[in-house]
C-alpha cells in the first residue's frame, strides 16, 4: 500500500519546556503528514539558559514520548539537541521541517547550509501560535511566569478577579489545613520555625512572598527582606501593639488594598498582581485580613515563587508555585461564592 504522506522525515526542534497546546499543534503538524518524526529537544545546559524553571531534559523527553505513544501511522522518536541547528543542515533522510514565526529564519539559514553541502533544501511547515483565552500567545514562558495553564486557559479568570468572592462555609476546614511543608517551631520564638523554613527552600526558587505581620516581621528581624510582604497590623483577629508591627520603611513599595475578613477582593487581587511585577521589594498593607490571600497569589505568580505564612502555634508554612498548587488554588477559588 503507498503511503499517502508526503514527507519522509520531519525535523521538529525546541525546548518542549511543559508540553503545552501550542506545542501539541506543532507536532500535530509534522506527524500528520510524514512517515517519520525526528523531535530535537535542547540539552539542560541550553534550556538552562533560557530560564533556571525549565523542566529536566528527561521530563520534557518523557512528555513527548508520552504523546508520540497515542499517534499512530507515523514513527516517532525524541532527540537531544546540543547546538542550535542540530543535524538538520546534513540530515540526509529529512525532507520537512516544522517552523513557529519565530523560527522560520533559522530554517532558512538550515537551507542556505544544505545547499553548501549538496542536499536538498527542507520542505518548511509554518505553523502558527494559538492565543491564550484571554490574550497572549500560549507558550512555556507564558505557563512559567503563570500567566495561563497549558491549555491557554488563565489560572484566575478575570471575571473572578473583578468580583467580590466570598469563602464557602465548606472550606473553612480545608483551608485549615497548611497547604505546603509546616516548618515547626514555638509561637514565642518564631525565629526557630523561620530558620528552618529558610533552610529548606528549594533550589531554584522565585520571589520570596510573607503572608502576615508576624511572618514578615521574623524575616526582617533575621536580617531579610522578603520580595513581597503581606500584611494587616494584626495577629489571630487581634490589633498588634506598636512595637510588634512591620517597619514598612525596610520596604520599596508601598501598596494597600480593602479585603473584608472572609473575602477576596478586587482591590486585594490587582494589588498582588501589581506587586508580581515589581522590579523592588513590595510591602502590601491590607485594610481587613489577607489570610486568604496566598490562594490568589499562587494563581497568580511565576512558577518557583515561594510562600510563607505562619501556622498558628506550630510554625511556618513555606509552599512552592507549581502547576499542581496553581491548579489546587484555581479548584478553590472556583468554590467561592460570587457576591
Amino acid at each position: 500500500m503507498t503511503s499517502t504522506r508526503r514527507f519522509r522525515c520531519c525535523l521538529v526542534g525546541g525546548t518542549f519546556d511543559r508540553l503545552h497546546a501550542g506545542h501539541r499543534l506543532l507536532l500535530n503538524a509534522a506527524s500528520k503528514d510524514a512517515e517519520q518524526v525526528e523531535i530535537h529537544i535542547t540539552s539542560d545546559s541550553m534550556a538552562e539558559s533560557k530560564s533556571q524553571f525549565v523542566q529536566s531534559f528527561e521530563d520534557r523527553r518523557n512528555e513527548l514520548l508520552n504523546w508520540a505513544d497515542a499517534q499512530s501511522g507515523c514513527k516517532i522518536t525524541v532527540h537531544q539537541l546540543n547546538d542550535n541547528f542540530g543535524p538538520a543542515p546534513k540530515h540526509s533522510v529529512a525532507d520537512a521541517i516544522v517552523a513557529t514565526p519565530e523560527t522560520h529564519g533559522m530554517c532558512v539559514a538550515i537551507n542556505e547550509q544544505r545547499r553548501s553541502n549538496g542536499l536538498s533544501p527542507l520542505h518548511i511547515i509554518e505553523v502558527m501560535h494559538l492565543d491564550g483565552f484571554e490574550g497572549g500567545i500560549i507558550s512555556s514562558s507564558a505557563v512559567r511566569n503563570g500567566h495561563m495553564d497549558r491549555e491557554g486557559h488563565p489560572w484566575m479568570p478575570m471575571e473572578l478577579r473583578q468580583a467580590n468572592l466570598r469563602m464557602a462555609p465548606a472550606l473553612d476546614n480545608e483551608l485549615k489545613t497548611p497547604m505546603g511543608i509546616l516548618f515547626k517551631g514555638p509561637e514565642d520564638d518564631p525565629e526557630i520555625g523561620m530558620a528552618a523554613a529558610l533552610d529548606g527552600l528549594p533550589s531554584p526558587h522565585g520571589a520570596i512572598i510573607t503572608v502576615g505581620d508576624v511572618t514578615t516581621k521574623t524575616m526582617l528581624d533575621m536580617g531579610l527582606t522578603p520580595d513581597i510582604a503581606l500584611i494587616d497590623g494584626q495577629t489571630k483577629r487581634t490589633e498588634l501593639e506598636e512595637d510588634l508591627k512591620v517597619n514598612t520603611k525596610r520596604f520599596h513599595h508601598h501598596l494597600t488594598a480593602v479585603n473584608p475578613a472572609g473575602l477576596l477582593t478586587p482591590s486585594l487581587n490587582q494589588a498582588i498582581a501589581q506587586a508580581l511585577v515589581a522590579e523592588d521589594s513590595v510591602v502590601l498593607e491590607v485594610d481587613g485580613e489577607e489570610d486568604l490571600a496566598p490562594l490568589v497569589i499562587h494563581c497568580l505568580a511565576p512558577i518557583g515563587t515561594v510562600v510563607m505564612y505562619g501556622q498558628p502555634r506550630t510554625g511556618v508554612v513555606l509552599q512552592y508555585t507549581t502547576l499542581a498548587v496553581k491548579q489546587r488554588c484555581r479548584h478553590l477559588i472556583s468554590l467561592f461564592e460570587v457576591e
